[in-house]
């Protein structure tokens, strides 16, 4: 029987490395990135460290407290009677939030979903108010508070219609909502409408229970707003019974004089209900922003 013919053999293939790609553009970016978070983040470590010092480190050199004096926040909170004005600022910030997401949420939905004459117009207009400074608002929004008080029995100033009610609409809420609810499937109005639905029930029951991320993007707003606003609630109140904690930190930061520890501690307290909410909120808001077409 004859043998196979034999094949000659042949070396290895020999398999090189790829080159890999390097992408500038990308590490540009981050390099930004990175150097942007640095930037952000070290006034508020900075306020924290300061916070945490005795007199003579604060108005030193020094970076890092030797020991930390976490008695800073009691007496900074006790000194500036904290307790007053963050009750007033949490009831502020939860009546304007239920307001602002009740109101823009209706008034959102009318100019993605429903027909009515002037429905462009009204809203090219609405976002025609984007543009003005705040402080434009104070004056006609301080006539009408004025006005209010006289024709109605419920009091305005030094009470909390007048820090609230006048804040329960935001144009960018409003575009924020409609543009997330124009991205729900027209399909899902049709089905409800077989099954007898109208708008408010499909709203309830369909629209609102979809846009959870938009809803908290509108709460976190609405929410920062509140609990920064200071020139507007010096403008209608004149007792601390319904000022917030922007005020009293403000008035806390006069008393205080030298002792920058206090001061310090004094606005990590103020700040610190915004992180906290931030925190619990992130991944919703990062979304909401994501899918309402308004990212950069």
């Amino acid at each position: 029987m004859a043998n196979p013919p034999v094949t000659p053999t042949t070396p290895a293939t020999q398999h090189h490395p790829r080159t890999r790609h390097v992408d500038v553009g990308r590490i540009v970016i981050y390099i930004v990135l990175i150097i942007g978070s640095i930037l952000a983040i070290t006034p508020f470590l900075f306020s924290v460290s300061v916070s945490l010092m005795n007199l003579t480190e604060a108005t030193g050199r020094a970076i890092f407290p030797a020991t930390p004096q976490w008695g800073n926040y009691t007496q900074a909170w006790r000194d500036a009677k904290f307790g007053i004005y963050f009750g007033n600022s949490i009831k502020i910030a939860l009546i304007t939030v239920s307001g602002q997401v009740i109101f823009c949420t209706a008034a959102a939905y009318a100019f993605a979903r429903m027909k009515f004459p002037g429905k462009d117009f009204l809203f090219a207009l609405l976002l025609s108010t984007l543009i003005l400074p705040e402080a434009v608002t104070w004056v006609p929004n301080f006539i009408t508070i004025i006005w209010l008080d006289r024709i109605t029995p419920l009091r305005w100033f030094n009470n909390w219609p007048a820090l609230t009610i006048p804040f329960m609409s935001s144009a960018f809420s409003i575009l924020l909502l409609r543009q997330f609810f124009q991205q729900i499937p027209r399909e899902l109005w049709d089905s409800a409408q077989i099954d007898g639905a109208g708008h408010m029930r499909y709203l309830l029951q369909v629209v609102i229970p979809l846009s959870r991320a938009a809803l908290v993007t509108v709460v976190l707003f609405s929410f920062i707003g509140s609990w920064n606003a200071l020139a507007w609630p010096i403008l209608v109140t004149q007792t601390p019974d319904w000022r917030p904690i922007s005020y009293g930190l403000l008035s806390f930061l006069d008393e205080a004089g030298s002792q920058a520890h206090l001061r310090m501690a004094g606005a990590v307290i103020t700040i610190l209900p915004l992180i906290i909410v931030y925190f619990f909120t992130q991944k919703e808001f990062t979304e909401g922003i994501a899918t309402s077409g308004l990212k950069g």
